[in-house]
């Protein structure tokens, strides 16, 4: 228990990879219904807010995590479900057009993965490939960092759900906080 209270450092979101391929996605997100799909149409609006709701989420989940695990925990799979439903977005723009989806272990997937083995990720990472190559190259490099971002935060809520087992959440902390008060 930190001697400086017993709420811990949280809401430093911005350094995690997951968040990092989150504004990414987004970013790509509304440059590619900006540049492929028609004015007007609905998938643009539906895209681009499972997008930002996936970055928002993983931001509203580490802003809260240092009073409510429970919150943390339910707004990062929130963040997990907003980016699974764009990625079946991604999946029917390819589907529907007879696009092929690249294959897990493909080159040009790979090649995608290694980019994004980087320290910090960003929308320029990618921007030389997302604003030159067509539309069934752009969704497909979309499927990969949605992929990535989704196995991240799979991870994040594993670890948070065995952090929250390990040290328990506000309440214990609290009455921790207390407890060596009264006695000290």
């Amino acid at each position: 228990m930190p001697s400086s209270g017993f709420i811990p450092a949280h809401g430093n979101y911005r350094e995690l990879l997951s968040y990092q391929k989150a504004e990414a996605i987004y970013d790509l997100t509304y440059r590619f219904c900006e540049r492929f799909l028609s004015k007007g149409n609905r998938t643009i609006y539906q895209m681009v807010q499972a997008a930002r709701s996936g970055k928002q989420n993983i931001i509203e989940g580490c802003k809260a995590s240092g009073t409510s695990k429970e919150t943390e925990i339910k707004l990062t799979n929130v963040a997990r479900s907003s980016l699974e439903e764009l990625l079946a977005d991604y999946e029917d723009y390819l589907r529907v057009r007879h696009h092929p989806v690249w294959a897990k272990e493909s080159k040009e997937a790979l090649f995608v993965r290694r980019l994004g083995h980087k320290s910090h990720v960003s929308y320029e990472t990618y921007r030389t490939y997302a604003e030159t190559r067509p539309p069934a190259v752009v969704a497909n490099i979309a499927l990969c960092l949605i992929h990535q971002a989704n196995f991240l935060l799979d991870q994040q809520i594993r670890r948070m759900e065995r952090d929250f087992l390990q040290a328990g959440g506000l309440r214990e902390r609290m009455t921790q906080a207390r407890r060596q008060s009264r006695a000290g």
